[in-house]
Order: structure tokens, then C-alpha cells, then sequence
């Protein structure tokens, strides 16, 4: 049986870069502005939250910071989710892993109705015990506290499990919570972050593998 397995959301399992761009770009052009942002613009600050995602994206554009993530969060909770934003093998391997008994949890800095919409949308929530979001009385990763929330779902011990992410702020959560790292390298991790030492897969299928101690590995 595989290890239980816990990932982080985007950047991993889901690429929201393309979905955050329209979103910017809708509250962009509502505002009179000529600017347009893409994909790529979005990729670059995903893994430091909504708050500074939106700011930036919205620079001079933008009115009150508050004001403008809470139009940003409502627009994305009223968008559906396609299926083009799961990453190559992700739907596939989910589903690989759900078969062979592997007990999965999601672990975001994401708040938490929209973590359960994107999964629900994209018809993968069922392989998880539990979506561990952001909540106002848990402290955000690269604190420990939301991968001791999906560690308690998966009723597994830190040591035998795996924390699959693709940033250093999954890194550092992984190892606030004594959790193995592995580093998925298609995800939007900092230019130069490497993750030396840790183990890590160019594509989702390598992680079934890697995961299940049965199958092959891959070299």
C-alpha cells in the first residue's frame, strides 16, 4: 500500500495561473485600465498568497488592498473551475493511488471554500480524507499547524508519510512538521530553489511510483 500522502494545491496538483490571470485582467479592464497580465505574470507570485498575488498583479490599478482580494476571492468562487488546470497525469495518478489504497489530504494556503470548490470543480475531491484550507484560527504554511490537520486525517505518523509540494514554503512546512519532502519540479517554485537533498519528480505519473513502494521506481 502506498504511504499517506499529503500535497499542496497550486502548483502541484492544479495550475490556477491561467484562471487568476483572466480574473485579474476582468477587475483590469472593469477599472478603465489598458494593462493585461498572462499566465506567466501570475506564476511568479502564486506561491506567496493571494494578499501580495493580487497586489502586485493589480499594482497602480489596484484601490485598497482588502477591497481588491475580496473582489478577487469572490470572482473565483463564482468561476468554474476547467479541467485544463490540473497538471499533465495529475487526474490519472490520483485516481492510480486512490486504487491502490494510498490515503491522500490536501494541505493549502488557500482559504478553505475555495480549496473544497476546486477540487469538487475538477471532480478529484473524493481521493482525499480530508482539504486542509486556510482558516482565521490556524496560522498559514510554512507553519506546521495546517499539516498537522491533515496528518490527523490521514491518522498517519509524520515519518512514514509524504508532503509533496513544489516551493520552499512547502519545504519548510514539510519539515516544521517532520514530514519527507518531495519536491514536484513543474510547479512555480522560486527561480533558484532547488530543494538539494530532497527527493523530487519531473511529472506527476513518476510520483505514483515514488510513492508505491510495489511499482518500479523510476531512475
Amino acid at each position: 500500500m502506498p504511504r499517506p500522502i499529503i500535497f499542496d494545491l497550486d502548483g502541484t496538483l492544479v495550475d490556477s495561473a491561467p484562471l487568476c490571470a483572466e480574473i485579474i485582467n476582468e477587475m483590469l479592464a472593469e477599472r478603465g485600465s489598458r494593462r493585461a497580465v498572462s499566465a506567466a505574470d501570475a506564476r511568479r507570485f502564486l506561491t506567496r498568497g493571494g494578499i501580495e498575488l493580487v497586489s502586485a498583479l493589480l499594482a497602480g490599478d489596484g484601490l485598497e488592498t482588502e477591497i481588491d482580494v475580496a473582489d478577487f476571492r469572490s470572482r473565483y468562487a463564482a468561476r468554474p473551475t476547467p479541467a485544463s488546470c490540473l497538471f499533465p497525469g495529475v487526474a490519472e495518478g490520483l485516481a492510480e493511488l486512490h486504487r491502490l489504497g494510498a490515503r491522500m489530504a490536501i494541505c493549502s494556503n488557500k482559504p478553505q471554500h475555495l480549496c473544497e470548490k476546486i477540487v469538487a470543480d475538477l471532480g478529484i475531491a473524493g481521493h482525499f480524507a480530508v482539504v486542509a484550507g486556510s482558516v482565521p484560527d490556524l496560522p498559514l504554511k510554512p507553519h506546521a499547524a495546517l499539516a498537522g490537520k491533515a496528518l490527523a486525517a490521514l491518522d498517519g505518523k509524520p515519518e512514514v508519510c509524504l508532503f509533496v509540494g513544489d516551493s520552499e514554503v512547502d519545504r519548510l512546512t514539510a519539515e516544521a512538521a517532520g514530514i519527507p519532502f518531495l519536491f514536484v519540479t513543474y510547479g512555480y517554485a522560486e527561480p533558484g530553489f532547488t530543494a538539494d537533498g530532497d527527493d523530487r519528480v519531473d511529472h506527476f505519473g513518476d510520483l505514483v511510483r515514488f510513492a508505491s513502494p510495489a511499482l518500479p521506481r523510476v531512475a
